[in-house]
């Protein structure tokens, strides 16, 4: 069979794995997002269904405002080990509140997680290794290098046995067992143990396009560590090919002893290389060599489709390249929302709530789209270069100077967005681009009735170019309200580590709105 890369298409960056019998479970970073860490399942490694989340409750971890795309949840590292599975993560806060290190565990992946349990070591890509002898290793990237310590837990039990809580503390000092071969930032270490080699697998050149994986190894788990005379094993740098960025990896063992390795990478969707969709999780095949050194892809490259003869793949379908796997929708008429919604930052009930029959409410807090504070907006990331999604929203009780609508979002400083707008007791439908310090805003029409459908784009303009288009549904036909390059919305241009949201939001004018508005629907079709 062959399969198609990504595994799991957008903002779904630093993956890490484990396997459980015939089960594999996935984690991912989510920065200022919350909820935080998304949790995969997968019985065959090419499709994946999302369990929940490991930071699911606003009291759990607190997220640093201010700052978006660069602060927040960074690399966590999924393990199991005698019944827990244990997430190990940092939390990038500048000095505030929960900044550094931690460990949440839970004996079920589809339920919630523990509260964090607080490391003191510094550093990011933090990661866990469970050896043999019952011992438990810490590494992570600090000062250029990749250094580890030894680590104790210690469980409590209830009375039939299970575990309730668990604690952790460091039993060595760090000791620094590798610095890579010479690419800057060191960072995203593994350890494996197969067949009496103690592997070291970081990446190295920065996460962009010279992103690169390196391997060590040693009879010994402090070392010294030997480097692989292949280094790097695995990197697009410097290629024609499509996908780009290639790094931050972990492998894993099937129950047919084949080797695979998860990682995150890029696809640009211009020359000079720019993305807005962030980065995403890949899949690729792993050999070994006569001298035990992992072959990693196609003698170090990441294909985009990728023929699999293994075992693991004998009679499966890759769903997500099916017109079904291709498609989102909701009502908003469940309990809760779905696990594919996001909002900024930690979310609180006040600002959205869930009705059955009326849909998503959103109550407009006081700070703008604009802002890097706490504003009322939940995303869908998107996940496709080419898609269609569509909303309707009702306004009929919106407060003087209040907004709300359907934006594309990378960040506060660079999203396009349509938006209804009461403006001296009047109802317009408002068209904004906002690119850096630029914005524009443009009055389209004023609206007559309560509630609007709405629908945004990405697709190719005349000339080639990537677009995001807006437009609105009036008399039962669709018209353009309004579009922007997608050029400023990536990476390169505007962002940082995370990728573009198609979001439903709503704002007040300086004061938190007492009414809401309503979306009552939300379908996502890529193409």
């Amino acid at each position: 069979m062959e399969y198609v890369n990504p595994i799991i298409s957008g903002f779904y960056p630093d993956p890490s794995i484990c396997r459980v019998g015939d089960d594999f479970y996935l984690v991912n970073s989510s920065f200022e997002y919350f909820p935080g860490i998304p949790v995969f399942h997968s019985k065959d490694l090419i499709n994946w269904e999302q369990t929940g989340h490991c930071i699911s409750r606003p009291g759990q971890l607190a997220l640093r405002q201010g700052v978006p795309n660069c602060v927040g949840i960074y690399a966590p590292t999924i393990r199991y080990n005698d019944g827990i599975f244990y997430v190990i993560s940092t939390n990038v806060a500048y000095g505030s509140k929960d900044e550094g290190n931690f460990i949440v565990w839970t004996d079920d992946p589809y339920g919630e997680w523990s509260d964090p349990i607080f490391i003191d070591l510094p550093g990011i890509d933090s990661s866990l290794f469970f050896d043999d002898d019952g011992k438990v290793y810490y590494t992570g990237a600090f000062d250029n290098g990749i250094f580890m310590s030894e680590l104790e837990f210690s469980y409590k039990y209830d009375e039939n046995g299970k575990v309730v809580d668990i604690s952790c503390k460091t039993v060595s000092e760090k000791k620094f067992i590798w610095y890579g071969t010479g690419g800057n930032d060191p960072e995203g270490p593994h350890i494996y143990k197969i067949n009496g080699w103690y592997y070291l697998l970081i990446s190295e050149g920065g996460t962009e396009f010279c992103h690169m994986i390196t391997v060590a190894r040693s009879r010994n788990i402090w070392g010294e560590y030997e480097s692989c005379p292949r280094n790097p094993v695995f990197s697009n740098r410097s290629t024609s090919l499509p996908i780009k960025g290639t790094g931050h990896m972990d492998i894993v063992c099937d129950q047919y002893g084949d080797w695979w390795g998860v990682c995150l990478a890029n696809r640009p969707i211009t020359y000079p290389f720019k993305h807005n969709l962030g980065r995403e999780t890949f899949l690729v095949p792993v050999e070994w060599d006569d001298k035990d050194w992992p072959v990693i892809g196609r003698n170090g490259l990441l294909d985009e489709r990728i023929s699999s003869d293994r075992k693991l793949h004998e009679g499966v379908m890759q769903k997500s390249q099916t017109d079904e796997g291709k498609h989102f929708h909701d009502e908003f008429d469940g309990d809760a929302l779905k696990k594919d919604w996001n909002f900024i930052y930690n979310t609180t009930s006040k600002y959205a709530a869930l009705d059955k029959t009326k849909g998503l409410l959103l109550y407009g807090t006081k700070e703008p789209i604009i802002s890097s504070g706490e504003i009322a907006w939940v995303g869908y990331r998107q996940k496709h270069h080419e898609f269609m999604a569509e909303t309707h929203i009702d306004f009929a009780n919106m407060e003087d100077g209040s907004e709300a609508g359907f934006t594309i979002y990378m960040n506060n400083k660079h999203h396009y967005e349509l938006f209804t707008s009461v403006l001296d007791g009047e109802r317009w439908l408002m068209f904004r681009r906002r690119i850096g310090s630029l914005i524009r805003e443009d009055r389209i029409s004023i609206l007559a009735d309560d509630s609007i459908y709405m629908r945004l784009e990405a697709l190719k303009g005349e000339n080639g170019e990537n677009i995001y288009c807006f437009s609105y549904k009036e008399n039962g036909e669709w018209l353009e309200a309004g579009e922007g390059e997608a050029d400023y919305l990536t990476t390169e241009v505007g962002g940082r580590f995370t990728g573009n949201y198609i979001a439903l939001y709503a704002s007040g004018d300086g004061k938190d709105c007492r009414n809401a508005v309503r979306f009552d629907m939300f379908d996502y079709i890529g193409v």
